[in-house]
């Protein structure tokens, strides 16, 4: 058996007042209950801790030495439990953050993040990328709090919220050395025979498979270019000339010198962005999604 923290706590109060008596009156204890404590708390350790003398107690070699440890346990127990309260207060933590390759950190984004963490110095992030579908099963099962992801999000999890943040407009997006690039504005159905460098995936939702509901909407499917990509590295595509891609303004404004953004004339080509979370969130992530929320939601493109 180990000592109790109760008789830790006695055993260090006793120190510091210097008497059993005076001990046992700020514990609002019996003295012969406090007594009690410390001689089974010695009989468990077979050592002496303490010494009674008449005026005072005095601590053994070994209880010097006990009594830095015990200090040292109290200590980073109410360490400890001081941070568990900042924890369940949302104070203190940490929040994981995912986002789409296609959702990039935008200024917008990242000043409510630091505007958070401003406030609560306790909160830290870890941000990583993820698809829309593996955010939604990561927040489900628990290794992340908050995921940004373009819509469609083809499985709904129960335990996952998906609330909307903002709309973009898509565009063109091509060469420079594309017909297309000076055009002061494009019909999706003129790119009916143009190679895409996105095209979606059967298992995932986001932002290439909003851009072929687009294109089915006006009666084709997107044609794949000889090569092809999902993640931003479509640009570097775009700007080797295999192809063009339909992105949204937070996105395109990623494009390298080499490439064009035209305006589509189509309307109805917008893609949505969720905030997805835990529906039991932990204090901090909730707190964070809300300042989300409020801070993006009436925003129509963000900056």
């Amino acid at each position: 058996m180990s000592p109790s923290l109760k008789q830790l706590r006695y055993f260090v109060e006793i120190v510091d007042a210097g008497s059993f008596s005076l001990a046992a009156e700020r514990l609002f204890i019996a003295q012969s209950a406090l007594s009690r404590q410390i001689k089974e708390m010695e009989g468990m350790l077979q050592v002496v801790l303490l010494v009674r003398k008449p005026r005072h107690v005095e601590t053994t070699p070994a209880g010097r030495a006990f009594l830095q440890a015990a200090r040292r346990i109290l200590a980073e127990l109410a360490e400890a439990s001081a941070q568990a309260r900042q924890v369940e207060r949302g104070e203190q933590g940490t929040v994981r953050l995912l986002h789409s390759s296609s959702v990039p950190l935008t200024p917008a984004c990242t000043a409510v993040l630091r505007e958070y963490q401003a406030k609560h110095p306790g909160i830290r992030f870890e941000i990583s990328q993820a698809s829309s579908e593996q955010q939604a099963m990561e927040i489900e099962e628990g290794r992340a709090d908050l995921g940004l992801a373009r819509e469609p999000l083809l499985r709904r999890l129960p335990g996952v919220e998906a609330a909307a943040l903002y709309e973009e407009h898509l565009q063109l997006v091509v060469s420079t050395a594309h017909p297309l690039a000076h055009a002061h504005r494009v019909a999706l159905e003129s790119l009916r025979e143009e190679p895409f460098v996105s095209l979606p995936h059967p298992d995932r939702g986001g932002l290439s498979h909003r851009v072929a509901q687009c294109c089915l909407e006006r009666g084709f499917y997107p044609r794949a270019a000889a090569a092809i990509s999902r993640k931003q590295s479509q640009l570097a595509l775009v700007e080797a000339g295999f192809g063009v891609a339909l992105m949204p303004a937070s996105l395109a404004r990623l494009a390298p010198p080499g490439v064009r953004c035209v305006p589509l004339a189509d309307a109805g080509c917008d893609t949505r962005v969720l905030l997805l979370s835990r529906r039991d969130a932990a204090p901090a992530a909730a707190a964070l999604a809300q300042s989300l929320r409020a801070a993006l939601s009436p925003r129509s493109s963000p900056q």
